[in-house]
């Protein structure tokens, strides 16, 4: 198999493009053919060279590499002009006040086989003699994409729902070229939000650089793209990229519509945050933040990590001090919070055993000591040494930040509080 991901660089790669990227790479990789990246820059006021790089970076975050390219189509403008001065000489096309149409018969149909939706056929009577190049040569996208298709031998066109409408035009354009086969056709389902509306930016995250961004894991983010309009079975839902590769298929993929949601996504990225080891997680944040000697807050936080963007709000007070919640202060540090901070205080610093079983064993006895309700002690020593009312098992937080940096912060609480840190 040969194919192409051919976006147009107008713009950051959409999720939408991102899929149309992955299956293809994956019927590539399954087949050990060969995948070609061609950019479909014949729209020339929309692309852009910085848009080529968000393309390709995009592509190298999600860790889909390629055969061939980039290539894009205005590099190939002398060979698409040539092509259309043969397509007039030939009669199959003609000059219209400058611009150049291709012939489409009178009566007839093109009918696109296509390997999700089956054939369709397009009436000729509906479609008019369409544009293939300017008043200045340059040539539309109809006639580059034909071209470039029947020049770069490319077996398999798969690609979006919204492409639909072109193929015919395209078809007609290489039965034109020549007698060589087209290509097969397949068309992907759009994605919609979980309103069933297309997918935008009022659903969420709409392009890859928003998912890097929000601290999705490529390898989270391949297996959600590849189950938008796919499934192996009825059961399985997490794959390894292998496993992807192995079974992909075009006769799984949907004619429906496919529902992005940016929750079980979220879900998804949980559980492989959840099963990857430590210090994998640890350099993965390290090089996110542009910080060393993250693996202790990682240890105490990545059961509750969702994102990456998560671990800085959950664990970031184990690698400095943050600033306190002031909503946070005034909910918990009220009536004999301070009384019963001191008495925590008390009992951390007399363990002789600093590590989760005596931190736990000393603050449960301070609860008993004084009759309440845990959170009653757990919540005020929470916000003394973390800023927040949330953070990973307070007993681990404990031992993390070790004794002295956790006195001390309970020592800088107890000054704000007014009962006065000890001697």
């Amino acid at each position: 198999m040969r194919l192409r991901f051919a976006p147009s660089p107008t713009g950051a790669l959409h999720i939408g493009g991102a899929r149309t990227a992955l299956y293809n790479w994956l019927l590539a990789r399954g087949s050990g053919g060969t995948l070609v990246l061609r950019l479909e820059d014949t729209d020339r006021e929309r692309s852009t060279p910085e848009n080529v790089e968000q393309i390709v970076e995009a592509l190298g975050w999600l860790e889909l590499d390629w055969d061939e390219g980039p290539v894009s189509q205005s590099e190939r403008s002398d060979r698409h002009r040539a092509e259309i001065a043969r397509l007039v000489e030939e009669g199959h096309a003609y000059e219209d006040e400058g611009a150049v149409r291709l012939r489409v018969p009178d009566a007839g149909s093109t009918t696109v086989r296509d390997e999700i939706r089956g054939e369709i056929a397009f009436e000729h009577a509906a479609i008019t003699d369409f544009v293939i190049a300017r008043s200045d040569g340059s040539p539309l996208y109809n006639l580059a994409v034909a071209v470039d298709d029947r020049d770069m031998g490319i077996t398999h066109v798969v690609r979006g729902e919204d492409h639909l409408s072109n193929t015919p035009r395209q078809l007609m354009v290489l039965r034109a070229l020549g007698d060589e086969p087209p290509p097969d056709y397949a068309h992907l389902p759009l994605l919609h939000g979980p309103d069933g509306k297309k997918l935008s930016k009022r659903h969420g995250a709409a392009s890859v650089e928003e998912l890097r961004d929000a601290g999705y894991l490529p390898e989270a983010v391949r297996n959600y793209l590849a189950l938008l309009g796919w499934g192996y079975d009825a059961e399985t839902t997490f794959f390894t990229t292998d496993e992807l590769v192995e079974r992909f298929s075009l006769d799984r993929v949907s004619r429906s519509p496919a529902v992005f949601d940016e929750q079980k996504l979220r879900w998804m990225n949980g559980r492989y945050l959840r099963e990857m080891q430590p210090a994998e997680l640890a350099r993965r944040l390290e090089e996110r933040h542009g910080r060393a000697g993250l693996r202790a807050a990682v240890e105490v936080s990545q059961e509750k990590l969702q994102t990456l963007a998560d671990f800085w709000p959950t664990a970031g007070f184990v690698v400095e001090r943050q600033p306190t919640d002031p909503r946070a202060w005034a909910k918990v540090m009220t009536g004999g919070a301070g009384d019963r901070l001191r008495l925590t205080r008390d009992a951390l610093a007399a363990l002789e055993r600093f590590d989760v079983g005596g931190v736990e064993s000393a603050l449960r006895g301070v609860v008993d000591e004084l009759g309440v309700k845990p959170k009653e002690v757990f919540q005020p020593l929470r916000v003394a040494l973390t800023g927040g009312t949330v953070s990973p098992g307070i007993f681990e937080s404990v031992v993390v930040l070790g004794r002295e940096e956790a006195l001390s912060r309970i020592d800088a609480a107890l000054e704000r509080v007014g009962g006065g840190a000890p001697s």
